[in-house]
């Protein structure tokens, strides 16, 4: 396929050098789409029907369409609907399959297949040990797709219509991020025109995590997908600054909203004199009061405040050609752009309607308690504003140190200012952190478009965390949305979610556990330690295993640990390097673990976890979260009490 592609000739095809510029880059694209991966199997199923039905058809089922030489199909795209049963048939209902077979593959080698006969009632319904053994596979490198391995209730949400939007709650293991990734391609393969000319984006919270992931799209064969982190979102300003918790609770608050709402709309002015335009011998004139019954009506719209003060000029030219045209004229188009464009009117509108700089307007709020308070009144407590204003106001935009936060509030005024162009679709990973401004933020990127956000209440780990989805959702402009529950995990051993699952009646109570599927005796090791020779061992150890090791401590722990595995000699790598077969131990500071997994952990010291947050909860939340990154096995350490939570 990709040959016949590079074989093309366009020189008789193309009208000129334009068509064959655009021409020529949808053929590269082609071909970088179909390029070979070398560890990637064409198929990785197959489906035979039963004799009654489509002729006893058999289709092989694989990552993309896959054609012979004359077009015929050898292998049909998974998102295809004739694939759907390959993902949902069972014994109590074969969806007329007769035989399911799977494909187990090593380094990109079939090894094995695996039959199931759905119409067959005398054989056992039992879980397939190649599906089994693709979930249990070492992880060395990227997060890989799990096309092979989708399960019914994953399915139905990847295949789930565009129209709506789909929050998807999920503990850890239950391949939320996976099921996300995959609707993507989804989409995309259903929709394609649509998305083709609207775009798509996937947000995750850093950039370590956005590299983890960055290679299941194109194993999919989309390549045209976006990545990018709410700070990218939002990066109108450089952020160099950070806020403490209190102020960064109230500059997230959805109040804020409301508070730059009425910043942006003091900045117009009530008419104070009339507009004369002179044209020729003649002069027009607009008095006051109907220039104040123009910016009423302007305001009453509750338009953005940049495609106002655009319509401002174009209203007062339409008040003076009214004025004309009683006079017995004849103006046109012309002319009104004419009188638009008029130094007079010009000089009305800045007066009236000036521009605005949002970085300059936060500024101002964040700098000026007089301007906070007259915006803040009834919104703001008093206590509220105190927090979010400078103690030392800086001089300029440039100067500013901004935080985060700050850069959230910024794109909250450009967006009152100018509409922010909207997405077709937008995936929001690990959507539990955010704010509600930030959801406000993703939102305006979704406006006309859909949405599919994934979280884990329990996962909250900062002090502004979701504690309902309804309530996120409906900041994020989406309060129709359905939410799924994903409660089957495939990924953390039955022995390690169980443990980490003491600590959810103290953290999150009233939220599902999380019932893992995987059986492995012998996968949770709990022991003190001494010091960090006994976890540069344990580290060792975990290395003695196939795979990739996490060693994941409180960050204020990594440059000790760091230190001790360099003067042993262990190779270390940080989040988002890329794993190899040599250097397969990646040293992960807490904060960073969160959407990451690894074969083998080695969690350093609970305690400490716990006690690097600002309150209790936040740190349970954060030690759940690094208790559910082992795929395998997690070793434990403790140099001071456990904390009693975990029993």
């Amino acid at each position: 396929m990709r040959e016949d592609v590079e074989a093309l000739d366009i020189r008789d095809v193309t009208a000129n050098w334009v068509n064959a510029a655009v021409l020529q880059s949808q053929i590269d694209a082609r071909i970088k789409a179909l390029a070979d991966l070398a560890h990637t199997p064409l198929f990785f199923g197959r489906l035979d029907y039963q004799r009654t039905t489509q002729e006893g058809q058999r289709y092989y089922i694989g990552r993309r369409h896959v054609h012979d030489g004359g077009g015929d199909p050898m292998v049909i795209d998974w998102r295809a609907p004739v694939s759907q049963p390959f993902y949902r048939a069972s014994r109590r209902d074969p969806m007329d399959v007769r035989l399911r077979r799977r494909f187990g593959y090593t380094g990109g080698e079939l090894t094995a297949y695996e039959d199931e006969h759905l119409s067959d009632p005398a054989e056992a319904d039992r879980a397939g040990r190649l599906l089994q053994a693709e979930i249990e596979r070492p992880r060395v490198g990227p997060m890989r797709d799990i096309v092979a391995t989708i399960q019914p209730e994953q399915d139905e949400i990847v295949r789930s219509g565009m129209t709506g939007t789909v929050c998807v709650q999920g503990g850890p293991g239950t391949g939320k991020t996976a099921v996300g990734l995959h609707r993507v391609a989804y989409l995309l393969y259903a929709h394609r025109e649509r998305l083709a000319r609207t775009g798509t984006l996937v947000i995750g919270p850093n950039r370590s995590f956005l590299h983890y992931i960055e290679q299941v799209l194109p194993a999919l064969g989309e390549l045209e997908v976006k990545q990018a982190t709410v700070a990218d979102l939002v990066a109108h300003v450089e952020v160099r600054g950070a806020d403490e918790p209190p102020a960064a609770l109230v500059k997230g608050d959805a109040r804020m909203a409301e508070v730059l709402r009425r910043a942006i709309r003091s900045r117009v002015t009530t008419p104070a004199e009339p507009v004369v335009v002179v044209r020729g011998s003649r002069r027009w004139r607009v008095p006051e009061y109907e220039l104040r019954d123009i910016v009423a009506e302007l305001l009453d719209r509750d338009i953005r405040y940049g495609a106002a003060r655009a319509a401002l000029p174009q209203r007062i030219a339409h008040a003076v050609l009214v004025r004309m045209e009683q006079a017995g004229e004849a103006p046109d188009d012309r002319v009104q752009d004419a009188v638009a464009r008029s130094a007079a009117v010009k000089a009305a509108v800045k007066a009236i309607w000036p521009q605005v700089d949002p970085a300059k307007l936060v500024l101002r709020l964040l700098s000026e308690p007089e301007f906070l308070a007259e915006h803040a009144e009834g919104v703001l407590s008093a206590d509220e504003q105190r927090a979010v204003l400078w103690t030392r106001p800086p001089r300029s935009v440039r100067s500013a140190r901004w935080s985060a936060a700050d850069a959230v509030l910024i794109d909250e005024a450009n967006d009152l200012v100018e509409r922010t162009p909207s997405l077709g679709h937008v995936v929001l990973d690990e959507a539990q952190d955010l704010s509600p401004m930030q959801y406000r933020a993703v939102g305006r990127r979704c406006t006309t478009g859909s949405a599919t956000v994934l979280g884990d209440l329990a996962q909250g780990t900062t002090p502004w965390a979701t504690t309902s989805w309804p309530e996120a959702l409906a900041h994020l402009g989406k309060p129709d949305a359905v939410v799924e529950e994903l409660t089957a995990g495939f990924r953390v051993p039955r022995e390690v979610i169980a443990y980490a699952s003491r600590l959810l009646p103290h953290m999150s109570p009233g939220l599902a556990e999380v019932r893992s599927v995987r059986e492995s005796p012998g996968s949770l090791e709990i022991r003190p330690s001494r010091g960090d020779a006994d976890v540069v061992a344990a580290c060792l150890s975990a290395l003695r295993h196939e795979g990739s090791t996490g060693l994941i401590a409180a960050d204020d722990r990594v440059p000790a640990l760091a230190a001790a595995l360099t003067d042993a000699g262990v190779p270390f790598l940080a989040p988002g390097e890329e794993t190899t077969r040599d250097a397969r131990l990646t040293l992960v500071p807490v904060s960073l673990a969160k959407g990451l997994e690894y074969d083998h952990v080695v969690l350093d010291d609970p305690a400490a976890v716990v006690a690097a947050e600002p309150d209790e909860r936040t740190g349970l939340r954060r030690l759940y979260v690094a208790l559910t990154r082992a795929v395998s096995g997690l070793t434990v350490l403790h140099s001071s009490p456990l904390p009693w939570q975990l029993g």
